[in-house]
């Protein structure tokens, strides 16, 4: 018998051998078609996205659909709602051994929305859609056994990762398309359900790119707690505008109703709106945490319970998720009655207090998340809370009030840089008429944004407390009478080495609200207040 083989002959993405079997008398001619599709996608591993590439391969061969790529379940159960969404969508299903390969297959793979590039690729396979229709977009949806495309989570960031790798458009769900927008230098483009995608790929019905969105909407926080509304305090509402304009960490001590809770609900009042990138950061982290599918306009206020877990505050957990520390990035992480949460939680915000940042490790690998949050807590001065107080009798022992102080450890109290003792506010003073003193926001607001543009243009964008202690002592500009001052009472207070420096970075955000370019006496009395515990 002798045997010829023809070339290969290759059309895009499909490939079709001939093999033909010369024999005497007779001549076998058998067709092989094999066809494979590639479909960009991405998935998210912690804060940043990854390229997945999803190719489709049809064989001949008993009716099945394999996928592989180290997916989790979510995406395993993605082969019943894509053979769902192509019926319901009047698209044929491909016949025969269809295997779907997630790469690279070292890259763990979870998230529904590999639907919309799987499906897209089958179409490709089974010759209702060209390979060329599809090259260079990057695909990301869940769909609905109807065809409708349900919003993901991380959108941001697999627009950016499209970005980053050179892929000018971005087909995702019409809830997503807003958010994804914020990715300037690509065209998203919002759709509604798969025949709409199909639709659009083929030229039949465009669908509009969505416009990136203004940023008119830029808050500055909430406003249903405000700087007037709450009664005298004025040293507290003072150690509050510092915090506010240095982005200092901040301890309010004192009996039950003093109103700390309030002096930190409304800090978010005082912060000046965030910036594009800012607000780029925030919106990226609660996509990929899957708790918005828009634009967050404001900077985040959390406020955790005591009860929450270590995963929850810090993050982690099987898939590595963002905890509060990172939800609160370029924001406020408010902690009630800081002593009542566990040991383990607040030993573990040292290192994103020190680098405003939060390495999770875990056996699979090690993500990094951004964790740039203002720090303000409170605490009674003992457990029942009246140590101190004039107007009521402490009922705790020596060894209990003890025992409460030590919860918080000296190095997470020497990370915090301004502590301020808050006291009962007289009964009269509750009960006078509001003043008509909406102004007084907007001064201190005012104040603090000048005194962060000040620090912007010195420091190069950063404020006072994210400089290094080596930047801030050639910032400074102390006189002789406030550095020997500042020798002098650091040796008196026993200061460590970082509470010292700490010292000098209030005692600069004073001087900036004050508009004095050099730091005196008077500033580094004020800053050393607040270090007394």
């Amino acid at each position: 018998m002798s045997m010829t083989f023809f070339n290969l002959f290759n059309c895009g993405k499909t490939k079709l051998k001939l093999v033909f079997l010369a024999a005497t008398p007779h001549l076998v001619c058998d067709i092989i078609f094999s066809m494979i599709s590639k479909i960009y996608s991405a998935v998210n591993i912690g804060y940043d996205g990854n390229l997945v590439e999803v190719e489709c391969d049809s064989n001949k061969g008993l009716p099945r659909f394999n996928i592989v790529g180290l997916a989790d379940k979510a995406v395993n159960e993605s082969k019943e709602r894509v053979r769902g969404a192509m019926a319901n969508s009047h698209f044929d299903f491909p016949n025969g051994h269809i295997t779907v390969n997630l790469a690279p297959a070292n890259l763990p793979k979870d998230g529904t929305h590999f639907d919309l590039p799987m499906a897209i690729g089958l179409l490709v396979i089974s010759g209702q859609l060209l390979q060329k229709n599809v090259d260079g977009v990057l695909f990301a949806g869940e769909l609905s056994l109807d065809g409708k495309l349900r919003p993901i989570r991380g959108a941001l960031s697999i627009a950016e990762t499209a970005r980053k790798n050179g892929l000018k458009t971005v087909i995702v769900p019409e809830e997503n398309a807003e958010q994804s927008a914020l990715i300037k230098e690509t065209t998203v483009v919002g759709a509604k359900n798969l025949i709409d995608v199909v639709l659009h790929l083929i030229g039949e019905k465009i669908i509009e790119p969505t416009a990136a969105p203004k940023l008119g909407k830029v808050s500055v926080g909430d406003t249903s707690v405000s700087i007037s509304d709450i009664r005298g305090q004025e040293s507290a509402k003072r150690a509050l505008t510092i915090a506010a304009a240095g982005h200092h960490n901040i301890l309010f001590t004192g009996p039950p109703g003093a109103g700390k809770t309030m002096l930190a609900k409304a800090l978010t009042n005082l912060l000046p709106a965030p910036t594009y990138d800012e607000l780029f950061e925030i919106t990226k982290i609660h996509s990929i945490y899957g708790e918005t599918n828009e634009i967050i306009y404001k900077r985040p206020f959390r406020s955790p319970h005591h009860t929450a877990s270590f995963v929850a505050i810090i993050g982690g957990g099987a898939k590595a998720t963002p905890g509060e520390v990172s939800l609160s990035h370029h924001g406020v992480l408010f902690m009630d009655e800081i002593p009542e949460y566990p040991r383990q939680s607040l030993e573990a915000l040292r290192q994103p207090l020190e680098d405003h940042k939060i390495h999770i490790s875990r056996a699979a690998g090690r993500v990094t998340y951004p964790a740039n949050f203002m720090l303000v807590a409170t605490k009674n001065p003992c457990p029942c809370g009246y140590l101190g107080d004039e107007s009521h009798e402490c009922e705790c022992t020596q060894q209990q009030i003890l025992n409460y102080q030590k919860r918080i450890s000296g190095p997470l109290m020497d990370r915090i840089d301004m502590v301020v003792e808050v006291s009962r506010v007289p009964q009269k003073e509750l009960l006078r008429p509001e003043r008509d003193d909406a102004g007084e926001d907007d001064s201190l607001r005012q104040q603090v944004q000048k005194a962060r543009k000040t620090q912007a243009i010195r420091n190069r964008g950063k404020t006072n407390s994210a400089l290094s202690n080596k930047t801030i002592v050639a910032k400074a500009r102390l006189s002789p009478k406030a550095e020997n001052l500042l020798t002098t009472a650091a040796e008196r207070l026993k200061l460590s080495a970082r509470g010292y420096f700490k010292v000098i970075k209030v005692a600069r955000t004073i001087a900036d609200l004050n508009d004095s370019d050099e730091i005196t006496e008077k500033e580094i009395s004020e800053a050393l207040q607040y270090r007394q515990q």
